[in-house]
């Protein structure tokens, strides 16, 4: 009785249908005898795959845990590998890569000691995976090659498409087209054969991928439908979500915005549901590309702030350690997107500041290269830079525009735009780093700036350089009221200010760079 309602099991999860393999482990593992502890763990320890394939990690963490527990109080070295396998590859889904790692790393010991070459080969792939996600392409296609070969010699079909199939994607990461269709194909042929409908879908998606590099996207579009008929039958919510993005991006490519935002959104959500990190973070950054594409650049902006917070998180926690490749991507775009997206919100109320956002972003960058400032903490300088005026649009018209001098009362309407700068920054989830350049940027050295009044160095040194260059940009570009004054004639004015509104030593810095042609866009 219990052998049959296990091989029903297994053949209903083989081919997907994971109520009915639920069912069968589930009425197996009440069945079982109170002494059979192997049989016990390896029951468990199905049901978690069960559960991790529909995206359930929680479930499939207990199920795997208790699978664990049963073999090691049982002495079933064997079944308690299986289990530490299968809580790794949790972690690997969840994008824990470190904590992934640790665990493969203990369940190819235990595989390699025992002589059990299908878990070391088992491992290996997964392995492979990780090495993959670091990078490490190279090794990733040896880890992956050493499993593929250890699953022949042993006649495992099942495991050596899987393998296959994640050696496709490491040859489409390295550009390699062919032999990640050559991949591609005999996994899809292997996972046929043996009714292996998961596989079979998800070779379908990664040829998505394949198709989408190579620009060609009716055929990118065909296998997306082919692997999400089966994902959906499947109710695997990973693959789905996975999928959804792809398409999303096919739609985006062809001139589809209302289909691809659908996609994108069906894709987002699902990712959230199963606390997938990462896909979340690539979802956020191709959706940006179409409202940017689309000339929503509000919302472009909001969506690339929530992919930057989701790749600087994961970066942080050392979960996966290309990710300074993905970064490098969502740079490129963010320094353009937000350079258009903040010339219209700080320029559209005064036709004299035109250009003003881009040239204090200039100077303030490298104003921020020369006193030692790098990498990210640059690209928030400029960032800044380029925002720093977004909250004028709150001040009206009439009052950015006028000629002559301001009432103490439009003075205290002006200062409101750094304020709401700020509150607007908040909203569309700029980055920490940013947001005290656009509040704090009319903040004086000597206290008595604005809106809070910081002095010296609690002003922040983002804000410092901002301040400097929105100055100066100021008194060398042309108004209504007055012409441009040349550079020097802008430095000596500014001069009389050092120490009381600038920062005194970022000011020489300043001045100097100027004057040694630091930068050559200064009307003279």
């Amino acid at each position: 009785m219990i052998d049959s309602l296990i091989e029903s099991g297994r053949e209903a999860q083989r081919t997907g249908a994971w109520d009915a393999a639920l069912a069968h482990f589930e009425t197996a593992l009440t069945l079982a005898p109170a002494d059979g502890a192997r049989r016990r763990a390896d029951l468990l320890r199905w049901i978690g795959s069960v559960h991790r394939e529909r995206g359930d990690l929680d479930l499939a963490q207990r199920k795997y845990e208790a699978s664990r527990t049963a073999a090691d109080e049982d002495g079933q070295r064997e079944q308690a590998t299986a289990a530490l396998i299968g809580l790794a590859s949790l972690e690997l889904l969840r994008g824990e890569l470190e904590p992934a790692s640790d665990l493969f790393i203990r369940a190819r010991a235990a595989a390699d000691e025992a002589g059990d070459d299908g878990m070391v080969a088992m491992v290996d792939q997964n392995l492979g995976i990780l090495a993959n996600i670091r990078g490490n392409v190279a090794v990733a296609l040896l880890s992956y090659r050493s499993a593929l070969e250890r699953y022949r010699r042993l006649g495992d079909d099942a495991t050596a498409a899987r393998a296959l199939n994640n050696m496709g994607m490491a040859h489409v990461d390295l550009a390699e087209w062919e032999a990640a269709e050559g991949c591609y194909r005999e996994a899809g042929e292997l996972a046929g054969a043996r009714g292996d409908a998961l596989m079979v879908a998800m070779v379908e998606m990664n040829r998505a991928e394949l198709h989408l590099k190579r620009r060609r996207y009716d055929a990118a579009r065909e296998s997306c439908d082919r692997s999400l008929q089966i994902f959906h039958r499947l109710r695997s919510k990973p693959n789905i979500a996975e999928a959804y993005k792809f398409c999303g991006i096919v739609y985006r490519e062809t001139g589809k915005p209302d289909l691809a935002d659908t996609h994108f959104a069906l894709s987002l959500g699902l990712a959230e549901a199963c606390q997938n990190r990462l896909l979340q973070a690539e979802t956020q950054m191709e959706w940006a590309l179409l409202h940017l594409e689309e000339e929503r650049k509000q919302e472009g902006i909001l969506y690339l702030n929530r992919a930057l917070a989701l790749f600087r998180d994961l970066r942080a926690r050392r979960e996966v350690l290309d990710i300074e490749r993905r970064l490098g991507r969502i740079r490129e775009l963010y320094l353009p997107a937000v350079e258009g997206w903040g010339a219209d919100m700080g320029e559209s109320g005064d036709p004299y500041q035109t250009g003003h956002a881009q040239r204090v972003a200039e100077y303030a960058g490298r104003l921020a290269e020369e006193v030692g400032v790098t990498d990210w903490d640059l690209t928030w300088i400029r960032i800044g830079a380029l925002v720093h005026d977004i909250g004028n649009m709150a001040v009206p018209a009439d009052v950015l525009g006028k000629t002559d001098a301001l009432s103490s009362d439009e003075r205290e309407l002006m200062k409101v735009h750094t304020v709401m700068g700020d509150s607007m920054a908040a909203q569309l989830e700029f980055p920490a780093e940013v947001r005290p350049l656009v509040r704090n940027h009319h903040e004086h050295w000597a206290g008595t700036g604005y809106p809070d009044g910081l002095e010296g160095e609690q002003i922040p040194l983002g804000a410092r350089i901002v301040c400097l260059a929105d100055v100066f940009d100021a008194l060398t570009s042309p108004r209504s009221f007055r012409p441009a004054y040349s550079r020097d004639a802008a430095l000596r004015i500014m001069q009389n200010e050092a120490g009381r509104i600038f920062d005194p030593a970022l000011f020489g810095v300043f001045r100097e760079m100027l004057r040694s042609g630091g930068i050559g866009i200064v009307a003279e």
